[in-house]
């Protein structure tokens, strides 16, 4: 048995069928208002998986707000277990795209050792780690393979910050999602290379046009954050999140359809 398969039943179901759609607070997000908001709307737009920061106070107002499964990010393992206590389901290394405007990079050495310490902190939940963006292709492929030797459960991929797009209105949303769509398929053929069946979480820069692409370059599931945490109206902020699912979910029926 894999620890995924200790996850609520709906979150294993949208894994397997490659349409989870995580909603992402943010790493550095320990607003409990704003959290709170986000909360709520990730579970009235129907997505799968809250995505916070790692704090106990806020694992509890996120899961009673959204009636959601919780994963909490860090980059200090000491924190993810007081935090499970509060109910988190899912610990994850990173999302880092927080870091780099301070100049603060994650090398792949550095996030191995982070995962392997959290791994050894908690080693029955179940761990995401995010790949670097500013790996080159080839080492985030690496760094994938070499933490899911190392047990990592799923591996998360990033992008948005590193891309400037050009084009306006679909394009735009195009370029801004490549440098993370990239991500996923190396990360996913070099799993597949390797006889690995660990998800992969398509993650920032993502829109609703560029959601079934994620998924079309191999992706399990996307991860959603500013799209929907930067929007200041919570009715917003629902409705986004109803047309990521429904995207979701609309290209999830056309692959079923042209099986």
């Amino acid at each position: 048995m894999t620890l995924l398969q200790t996850l609520p039943v709906s979150l294993q179901k949208s894994i397997q069928h490659r349409s989870l759609l995580k909603v992402i607070s943010g790493l550095s997000n320990f607003n409990p208002e704003s959290v709170f908001r986000i909360s709520k709307a990730a579970g009235l737009g129907g997505a799968d998986l809250l995505d916070i920061a790692c704090e106990p106070e806020l694992v509890e107002l996120a899961v009673e707000a959204s009636n959601l499964p919780v994963c909490v990010s860090s980059v200090e393992p000491k924190l993810f277990p007081e935090a499970v206590k509060a109910g988190a389901s899912i610990i994850e290394i990173g999302n880092f795209d927080s870091f780099y405007p301070d100049g603060r990079f994650f090398s792949a050495e550095e996030v191995l050792s982070l995962a392997v310490e959290s791994r050894r902190l908690l080693p029955e939940v179940v761990l995401s780690v995010t790949v670097p963006h500013v790996l080159p292709l080839d080492s985030q492929a690496q760094l994938a393979l070499d933490l899911v030797d190392k047990g990592v459960d799923l591996v998360q991929t990033e992008g948005g910050t590193s891309s400037h797009p050009i084009s306006p209105g679909t394009l735009g949303l195009i370029e801004k999602a490549s440098p993370t769509l990239a991500a996923t398929f190396a990360i996913t053929a070099a799993l597949n290379s390797n006889h690995s069946d660990v998800p992969v979480i398509c993650a920032s820069g993502l829109s609703e046009v560029t959601v079934p692409m994620a998924i079309s370059v191999g992706a399990s599931g996307v991860g959603i954050g500013s799209a929907v945490n930067k929007l200041n109206s919570q009715l917003a902020m629902i409705a986004t999140v109803k047309s990521l699912r429904q995207a979701l979910n609309s290209f999830e029926f056309a692959s079923t359809i042209n099986k």
